[in-house]
């Protein structure tokens, strides 16, 4: 069977132009065009295409968006971006959103063909060096994910919720830390706020998660 492709460009030309290469090979069949993100998925939802062939760059929703939902709602249909230029920022935010990979406009015909049966195949376009920049990028936005974890929380609610994960009652933890019951059942509540979770049981959760341990001053 032909490969299904759906093109989404909001470039008359460019759909075009790329309709009238793919049409030229046998193993492909284009099945429809659309110029924007929403009827991109629309046409998704309609077509199931085997493989969308969208710009990055669309007015309104950008591609990159409606990748997002198009892999969500259709994890068998793969999606390549073009771009005109390997911008880092976007090609990051194309494979968090679920793309295969991408392809340049200025790409030769012969590229392009070999992008789609690579895709099809389920293969990644993604150049290693950029996704060893992705992966890098992940671990720091982790890092800085855990490091602002207790950011809005002072000394005082840290040690309390550490003994909290101890398994320390109100009472144990006022007179571990000389504070009235009452004072720790005000600051229990600023920690629930501060950290917007609603339980004690949660807060615990919260706190084993990220490690809290790690980030209590050494005594």
């Amino acid at each position: 069977m032909p490969l299904r492709i759906l093109l989404v460009d909001d470039h008359e030309v460019v759909r075009i132009g790329l309709a009238t290469l793919l049409g030229r090979h046998p193993g492909f069949v284009v099945i429809g065009e659309t110029s924007n993100a929403p009827e991109a998925v629309a046409k998704v939802d309609e077509l199931k295409p085997d493989v969308v062939v969208m710009d990055i760059r669309l007015p309104g929703k950008n591609g990159n968006e409606a990748c997002r939902e198009i892999v969500v709602k259709h994890p068998a249909t793969k999606v390549i971006m073009l771009t005109s230029y390997a911008e880092d920022e976007l090609l990051f935010d194309a494979i968090a959103a679920g793309a295969s990979g991408y392809v340049l406009k200025q790409v030769g015909s012969a590229d392009l063909v070999n992008a789609l049966e690579r895709v099809a195949k389920g293969e990644s376009l993604i150049d290693p060096a950029l996704m060893h920049k992705v992966l890098a990028k992940v671990r720091e936005a982790a890092r800085r994910a855990e490091d602002d974890a207790f950011a809005k929380l002072t000394e005082q609610e840290m040690k309390i919720l550490a003994l909290m994960v101890e398994g320390k009652t109100n009472r144990e933890i006022a007179d571990q830390i000389f504070l009235s019951e009452k004072t720790i059942r005000n600051n229990i509540s600023t920690i629930l706020d501060k950290l917007n979770i609603s339980t004690r049981s949660q807060a615990i959760v919260y706190a084993v998660q990220h490690r809290i341990r790690d980030h209590m001053p050494s005594e």
